[in-house]
């Protein structure tokens, strides 16, 4: 399944730990796309800010995977 864009919502889960986080708030700031995503289940954590980049026709948040893309079945 190829994403076509990032949306308010989406779970992505992090690469290093696999730990799961929602998506608060899409942005674009000057000439850059940031994602801002929240820890799920974890409300006092800060929130992390994260640069949103193009590889080919899906956006990426570097050091993230698209949970759905990650699930086995």
């Amino acid at each position: 399944m190829a994403l076509k864009r990032i949306q308010i919502g989406q779970v992505w889960k992090k690469d290093d730990t696999g730990d799961s986080y929602l998506v608060t708030k899409v942005y674009n700031e000057a000439l850059a796309t940031f994602a801002v995503l929240r820890k799920a289940g974890s409300e006092t954590e800060a929130p992390l800010r994260v640069r949103v980049t193009n590889a080919g026709a899906s956006p990426t948040l570097p050091g993230f995977r698209f949970a759905q893309e990650s699930e086995e079945f």
